[in-house]
């Protein structure tokens, strides 16, 4: 009765008043504020990131530019380091490309399949993270080297390059697809296939653009690790200079020769090159799942 006595609220007048609409009280949002601890420990996780990856990515790159462009031009035109560096970006690509198809698949056997001996597999595909690459190297040479007792000699080959090389990267995939694999929810699959989905859309529409950034993670990490793999490589690969020599022996072969500034040239050109592939496996896993 009194509110009705009194008039419309101010707000409401001034809009009959004015015309235009009321001004609307602003409230303050959250705001971008560390606590102690989680300042603390930011910087913690910081200080430890850059003594041990930017500070030493730095030095490289400082290392590898006190000569300028023509250190760079110097050991890309020596045949001996270009053929390292395809031999290795080669290999590579192809074993990331086979550990996407093998390396999903093993994942998918491990969740949604039951089978006698699972719990082994289960543990077998982590052995590559534990072993020791020299080891790895030692046991790939016994089983494909001279005298081999599977009759595959494949020792000092570029064979034996691409086998050292997915022995060690294979637990990539599977690792990264597989937790990802056991938090998709099924009922999804089964109701589009109760809506008439085949089994090939289900997976590309569904499943496939779910994996993808799994997928591209684990791609990544494989390859990086391919084009830097020393250890499982020395024994098997015979270290054949135009056939058999990767990138990791080359920059070792340079150090030892006391030629700091080339080693640290050609390692800031394969870092450039794992980041330009990086770069494009986000870029198509972001394609793979947008389509989804």
């Amino acid at each position: 009765m009194t509110s009705a006595l009194l008039g419309p609220p101010a707000d409401i007048a001034g809009e009959a008043s004015t015309g235009r609409p009321p001004r609307r009280r602003r409230t303050a949002g959250p705001r971008n504020t560390l606590t102690p601890g989680a300042g603390l420990g930011l910087g913690l996780a910081m200080l430890w990131f850059s003594l041990l990856v930017l500070i030493p990515l730095t030095a490289i790159i400082v290392t590898a530019g006190e000569g300028g462009w023509s250190s760079y031009v110097d050991v890309l035109a020596s045949d001996q380091t270009w053929a390292a560096v395809k031999l290795t970006v080669t290999q590579a690509l192809i074993v990331t490309v086979v550990n996407v198809v093998v390396g999903t698949t093993i994942a998918w056997v491990l969740v949604r399949d039951r089978f006698w001996g699972k719990s082994v597999l289960d543990v077998i595909i982590d052995v590559p993270f534990a072993l020791p690459t020299i080891v790895a190297g030692l046991v790939l040479l016994s089983l494909y080297g001279p005298q081999s007792p599977l009759g595959l000699e494949w020792a000092n080959t570029e064979r034996a390059v691409m086998l050292a090389l997915a022995f060690v990267t294979l637990p990539f995939i599977v690792r990264t697809v597989q937790p990802v694999l056991e938090e998709l929810d099924h009922d999804v699959e089964e109701a589009a296939a109760s809506l008439g989905a085949t089994r090939g859309t289900i997976v590309r529409r569904i499943i496939l653009p779910s994996l993808a950034p799994a997928i591209a993670a684990g791609a990544a990490l494989s390859f990086a690790r391919a084009i830097s793999e020393y250890g499982s490589l020395v024994l098997l690969s015979g270290n054949l200079p135009f056939r058999t020599e990767v990138v990791s022996v080359r920059v070792l072969s340079f150090i030892e020769n006391g030629n700091t500034q080339s080693a640290a040239a050609l390692a800031s050109v394969m870092l450039a090159v794992a980041l330009f592939v990086i770069v494009a496996l986000d870029i198509v896993q972001r394609r793979v799942a947008n389509r989804g």
